[in-house]
């Protein structure tokens, strides 16, 4: 069976792992992740809702022990009228900033191939600029269904099989 980048019925029909340029309906969890990090700075083509969502549960999870992890190392504390923080936190504080660091630039490039599935340009992510209503116009985004006009975003790699109707 040949791979169509049409979602059918959510899943993929022949349980075979789409090219990287297309998006994976249906996604597994360790799937998803993998995608995630193999699609670091991929800014065309489209991301499925579940690739999407996978990974925003990730990212929250990760953050919240690292916050967690940070908090219960202790606080800052005035030491001899001057305020000192404890080593467990500073550590805590520099993993969320590795952490950020390392995955801001895939969660922009995420967001925009979400955005892409439904056939709106990758500059609806500016949006989240806009305190509140922007970040809740986001949220709605990323939960619309595939649009197969989307496929317009798809750039396919010239050494990987192109898909029927290409």
């Amino acid at each position: 069976m040949s791979y169509s980048p049409y979602p059918t019925a959510g899943l993929q029909s022949d349980h075979t792992e789409p090219p990287l340029w297309a998006p994976y309906y249906g996604a597994s969890f360790k799937v998803a992740v993998q995608r995630f990090f193999k699609k670091y700075a991929m800014f065309s083509g489209r991301a499925s809702r579940s690739e999407y969502w996978w990974w925003a549960l990730v990212a929250t999870l990760v953050g919240s022990l690292l916050n967690v992890l940070t908090n219960a190392g202790g606080g800052i504390s005035p030491s001899n009228g001057e305020m000192t923080a404890a080593p467990a936190v500073i550590t805590g504080y520099l993993l969320i900033a590795i952490w950020g660091l390392a995955t801001i630039i895939p969660s922009i490039a995420l967001t925009i191939r979400r955005l892409h599935d439904v056939n709106l340009s990758g500059w609806f992510l500016l949006l989240g600029l806009i305190p509140a209503l922007g970040a809740l116009a986001l949220f709605v985004m990323m939960l619309l269904p595939p649009n197969p006009a989307g496929q317009r975003f798809d750039r396919p790699d010239d050494d990987v099989d192109r898909p029927t109707g290409y």
